[in-house]
């Protein structure tokens, strides 16, 4: 495995953000907790959700007096062809499970557990990636206090894949879903249910004045006094691409300066984002109008913070989604936010007053045109969506959270 380099983060860089009570909650919760040595491990350090949130988490955790480390699998391509199988089936497409499949995925898994020869107090392992480590690590990390973190919406996974998951989940002391929703009938494991959240001090989040964020995005050919509708997402059937095209193509029958943009990050553990980005170019066609851009664009966090804090509309149209980060970012930046209704997305939209929620490329079509056409209201109506993020889901809470359930753990011990 591989370890990262997180930094360093200071909570009290966040008391002119958040509540105050929060703050001090978070001091009481970590006194405890000092010198205790955490490991996070997933199966990649860029690209996707789990990857910022830990690049936050981990810095915070240190400075409230935990050890906090993050390790990323190692593996080679082969495996995480399966995985990427895996978080489909557990989002609902079918996979088939051919004992060769089974042979990767454990074998990967069970040389990453061979190197976790240090003793932590607890380890926190990230989507089915490496789940199943816990079964195969040596007897000294069976000393730690064991956590499945998914960041997936697996209301309605393959069964089978689930049935196959399900004995290695069980070694697990906890595990934490989005939503209790996502969690199987018979999880054997003590539940906890913590949604994500994002860093309102990191590149992506950070203010940027208007003359900043559109000299940024006129960089990229942006016409900045034209209206921009954004989708900012992996390169996935999940997240809706070809369907955002659609309801900007129904938009743009009646503003016809309207234009899109579609910005995907490719990340080292889905493969088939490379494919899906090639049909996505493929259906934009030539459309002057619609810009497909990614990290291999140079576009990285400050550009997207500046795309999002330009944007008419930010839109994620997801089919599936565990959370979607990039609501809540949308509406930290008090903008005017579209999203599919499922997953952990209703936890950051309430319809209609904080932002829209939409079930087909029609609705959303809709809804943008409705920001469009009154743009002093669903500004208004952003601006209640931030403050709804702030409430609830900027990473110190999500510190706050992960603290509680170690101390529920060093109780469980004790």
């Amino acid at each position: 495995m591989r370890s990262v380099n997180v930094g360093r983060k200071f909570l009290a860089d966040y008391q002119s953000i958040i509540l105050k009570d929060l703050l001090a909650e978070i001091k009481e919760l970590a006194a405890p907790l000092e010198g205790r040595r955490v490991l996070h491990v997933n199966a990649t350090s860029f690209g996707g959700g789990v990857a910022e949130i830990l690049y936050t988490l981990l810095p915070l955790m240190n400075d409230v007096g935990l050890q906090a480390e993050w390790q990323v699998m190692t593996a080679e391509r082969e495996f995480f062809d399966v995985t990427k199988s895996f978080h489909n089936g557990l989002q609902g497409a079918p996979v088939e499970l051919t004992d060769e499949v089974r042979s990767v995925y454990e074998d990967i898994n069970r040389r990453n557990a061979a190197q976790l020869t240090s003793d932590y107090d607890f380890v926190v392992i990230h989507d089915p990636q490496p789940c199943a480590m816990r079964t195969f690590v040596a007897d000294g990390g069976r000393e730690a206090s064991w956590i499945w973190r998914c960041h997936i919406d697996t209301s309605t996974p393959d069964q089978a894949l689930y049935d196959y998951l399900l004995p290695f989940i069980r070694r697990y002391d906890r595990a934490i879903y989005t939503v209790a929703g996502y969690a199987p009938d018979g999880l054997g494991v003590p539940l906890e249910v913590v949604p994500p959240a994002i860093d309102p001090l990191a590149p992506k989040n950070m203010t940027l004045v208007p003359d900043d964020a559109h000299y940024i995005v006129r960089q990229f050919g942006i016409d900045v006094d034209r209206p921009l509708l954004l989708q900012v997402s992996r390169f996935d059937p999940w997240k809706d691409p070809l369907g955002v095209v659609d309801a900007y193509r129904a938009v743009k029958q009646r503003w016809p300066g309207v234009q899109l943009a579609l910005i995907g990050s490719m990340a080292s553990d889905d493969p088939e984002g490379w494919d899906y980005l090639e049909k996505l170019t493929a259906y934009v066609g030539g459309d002057p109008d619609v810009f497909v851009l990614s990290n291999l664009d140079n576009i990285g966090s400050v550009e997207v913070n500046a795309f999002q804090s330009h944007a008419a509309v930010v839109m994620q149209k997801s089919t599936r989604e565990g959370f979607g980060l990039t609501v809540s970012e949308g509406l930290w930046k008090a903008r005017p936010v579209v999203a599919g209704d499922v997953g952990g997305i209703p936890l950051q939209i309430e319809d209609g007053v904080t932002g829209f929620l939409v079930d087909s490329s029609a609705a959303c079509a809709q809804r943008c045109l409705e920001i469009l056409d009154r743009p002093e209201w669903a500004h208004a109506m952003a601006r209640k969506g931030k403050e709804h993020v702030r409430e609830h889901f900027l990473t110190p809470r999500l510190l706050r959270d992960y603290l509680r359930i170690f101390n529920g753990l060093l109780a469980d011990r004790a």
